[in-house]
Order: structure tokens, then sequence, then C-alpha cells
């Protein structure tokens, strides 16, 4: 595909040194990678770094420093955020577990961190690149807005919430299908929610001008405040509005509380007469890439989050904060929700388990970047570390509060929607038909959507990595 960069060919692993990689632990005359370890082949190096990367979590996990280190150094020797995609990712994987041991020692961690720049705008940059790079969001703005336009046919006065309001094309992309109406524009009010109020200043512009342009009567409430601070009466909604509600990857992170039973040591891996049984199966695969080692059934060992029908409803971890938020959002009494979120399991209690879930997670996120942008791509490398290596900073290195990047499944979301009053409304074939025809857009076959129960998931080839659902409040 044109931007991508090939590296070295992959070869059958079953004949390397790879071998005894699963009888080998990590100890201190390890200190430094064997020579012939430079001279392994891409697919073979993205193995030994899944070995070392797990290896190195679960002595960090059972707070065994001083393997932890080694394990480290080791790896810094074969990571890099400019290689290839297994180089790249564990870079970042690497750089949170060390920040993780870091946080046991607050004043280093503090000196460390303590004139580091905090760049808002920087922030909000990286997420547009992600936005061009990336279909998901566009995906999941279309399907919104489609499901939005049909649930507000016939309204004469719309209003709508957008619980992260840093993104006008969303709702510039509405204001002129709104125009369009048949029985004309509705009066439309745009209530937007961000912690800067120059992002909602922006906002109001951009989305002031076109409305003008194209003569639909609009206001736009601007509210300057982060999610969890929220004081929903400031939403003033009306009596007589038809009221929507757009979130966008923003519920999960209300899910963060301080009300844990916190530990400096999380538990360690299942014990079982391999050491590190997740490579078990995996050292004698020849697959093509990351997300493909990843997604095989390993035996013997961890298994992120089974999507299988036959498998138990998993249990509903109780949020006294998602539950008091989404029961002051159902007394608005919205005609429509709709939610965008992260299709993973990021908020298990244990630090192996976090790892586990966000290594096959990210590995599809930067798999997909591999397949479709350079590796030189300065773009590229923005998005990979201000934006996805902050997440995996956040799920692995942080715990209470601080851990915000508590992704959840759609299976878990639909418990908690559902026990707040929510009923869910099917997303019409229309919107899927328009989202499918975004993604051939891309000229990328790895792009896929799939409906479950009645809710789309976006997929990249058979991952699933976010997922649309829309609601109504259930009276």
């Amino acid at each position: 595909m044109a931007g991508m960069v090939q590296d070295e060919g992959s070869s059958s692993v079953t004949s390397s040194p790879l071998q005894f990689f699963s009888l080998m632990s990590l100890s201190p005359s390890l200190g430094s990678p064997y020579p012939w370890l430079r001279e392994l082949k891409s697919e073979e190096r993205g193995l030994y770094l899944i070995h070392l990367l797990l290896s190195c979590a679960n002595h960090v996990a059972t707070g065994n420093l001083e393997h932890a280190n080694i394990g480290l150094e080791q790896i810094s020797h074969l990571a890099s955020p400019e290689g290839d995609t297994m180089q790249r990712i564990a870079a970042y994987f690497t750089e949170a577990l060390a920040d993780r041991i870091l946080k046991a020692w607050p004043g280093l961690h503090r000196a460390l961190n303590s004139t580091k720049l905090a760049s808002i705008s920087e922030g909000i940059l990286v997420r547009r690149l992600f936005f061009e790079l990336c279909p998901f969001l566009k995906v999941a703005i279309v399907i919104t807005n489609q499901a939005i336009i049909e649930a507000m046919e016939g309204e004469k006065m719309v209003h709508i919430i957008d619980l992260h309001c840093a993104e006008p094309a969303q709702w510039v992309a509405l204001i002129q299908a709104l125009s369009a109406r048949p029985e004309g524009p509705p009066h439309l009010r745009i209530t937007g929610i961000h912690e800067q109020k120059e992002v909602l200043e922006q906002t109001a512009l951009r989305l002031t001008e076109e409305a003008e342009k194209l003569d639909i009567p609009f206001q736009f409430n601007p509210i300057v405040s982060k999610l969890d601070n929220l004081d929903v009466e400031s939403l003033r909604v009306k009596t007589g509005e038809a009221l929507a509600i757009s979130s966008v990857l923003q519920l999960h992170s209300l899910l963060a509380t301080n009300d844990e039973t916190l530990s400096k040591k999380s538990p360690p891996l299942a014990r079982n007469t391999n050491s590190v049984h997740p490579l078990h199966r995996v050292l004698q695969m020849n697959q093509s890439t990351l997300g493909d080692l990843l997604e095989k059934d390993l035996v013997n060992g961890y298994s992120p989050s089974p999507d299988s029908a036959s498998s138990s409803p998993p249990s509903l971890p109780a949020s006294a904060k998602i539950e008091n938020f989404l029961a002051a959002l159902w007394g608005l009494s919205p005609k429509l929700m709709v939610v965008t979120e992260q299709e993973s399991n990021h908020n298990g209690s244990t630090l192996m388990e976090r790892l586990l879930e966000a290594l096959y997670f990210y590995a599809s996120l930067f798999d997909c970047l591999e397949s479709t942008v350079s590796r030189a791509s300065m773009e590229r490398m923005k998005v990979e570390k201000m934006l996805f290596g902050e997440e995996i900073k956040n799920i692995i290195a942080c715990e209470g509060a601080e851990r915000k990047e508590r992704h959840e499944k759609l299976e878990i979301w639909i418990q908690r929607l559902d026990s707040a009053g929510f009923g869910r409304v099917p997303l019409s074939y229309y919107g899927q038909l328009q989202a499918r025809r975004l993604l051939q857009s891309y000229g990328c076959d790895g792009y896929k959507i799939k409906e479950e129960n009645g809710c789309l998931v976006i997929c990249w080839q058979e991952r699933a990595l976010f997922s649309v659902s829309s609601w109504r409040c259930r009276r």
C-alpha cells in the first residue's frame, strides 16, 4: 500500500533461537542481550519483545524490581518508537511500566515530571490527527448524526448536548443535513461541554458561521467544565425541546474512583508449568502482524475478554459516579442518546489483566497505522506517542482516581445503560450504509463494521475496536 514502509522479510520461527524462549526466565546474568538478538528478523524480534514485556510486567506486578530493571534494559535494545509495529508498541508499554515503578517513589516521580508541559492545544491537535489518519471516529460521527436526524424528524426545536465538544466537523455536517430537511430546518441549540473555554469559543464561531450561511436558527450554549464536575442543571433543557445527547469516548472516564483497595503490588500471573504462558503457542506461529499473533487462542494462558456467545455474561462492576451521572441524564428525558466507546476491557483490577488487554487493543491500532501510514510520518509518531502512548501509560501506571482510561466492552455498557433506565434503539440500515461507504473510501480492506445486538462495532481486521450504541429513555 502507498506510504507503507516494508521491514525485513519474515521467516518461520520454528527454526530460530526463539524455540527456547518459553523455557528462559530473566535473570541478572542476562543484563545485556545476546549478539544474535540484533540479527533477528522482524517477526522473531516481535515475538521476543512480547516475551520480554510479559516477563517484565510480571516482575513489576510482583515487586521484583531487580529483574524488572533487567527486563527494561533488554527491551530498550530492541524497542523503538520509529521501528516496526512491535518495536513501537514495546517502546510505549516499556515507558508505562517504568512510570509505574517510579510511582513507588512519589518524590522522584514528581521531580522527573515537574517541568513537563501539559499542553491542552497539543492534546486537541493530536486527537484531530487521529481523526484524520484513522476512520474510526469519522464513522462514529456519521452513525451518530444519522441517528439524530432520524430521531428528530418533524421536530421544530432540537437541543443537542455534546459531552466533549472539541470537534466542530460533526455538528457542521449535522447543520448541513438539517438544512436540507423537506419540512425545513428546526431551531437548533447545541450545548457544548469542554474544560477549555477557548475550544468552545472556536467551536461556537465555526458553527454560528455555518448556521448563518444556511439560514438555520441556531444557539450555542458553552459550558466550561470537566465531565466529572458537570452540574446537570447548567444544561438548561427547555420544555418543548427534543433532546439528543452525544458522547464520544467520554463515559469510561467516570468509572475512575478513589474507593479502591489499592496496593503497590498487583497479583502475579496465575501459576502454571509454563513460566511465560502466553508465548507457549505463539512461538509456533508464523503470522504477519502483531494483531495476528495476539488474537490466537493461547492454550494454557490468558485469553482476554472472550467474545464467544457461550461465555457467561460478565458481572457489572459498581461505580456510583457513572450510575449517578447516567441517572441525571435519564432525568433530562432525552429522545436519543448515542454512545461511542473503546471496545476493550481496560478496567481490570490487576496490572497483568490490564496489560494483556491493552496489548491486544493497541496492537490493532498500531497495526492499522502500520498498514496505511509511512513509518517516517511525523503525524503518525505524534498520534502514537501523545495519544496511544499516554493512554497506555494511564492504563498501566495509574491507579485510583488518576486512572481515567477505564475502557469497558459493549456488553458492559449495555448493562449499565439498561440499569439506568435506557432502552436500545437499533441503528438504521441507512446509517450503516453511510458508514460502510466511508470505510470503502479509505481504500483499505482492513477496516470493517459489524452489527452486534442492534449496535455497531468498528473493527480493524476482525478485532472490534470501537462500539456505537443508540439509546432512549425507557419510562
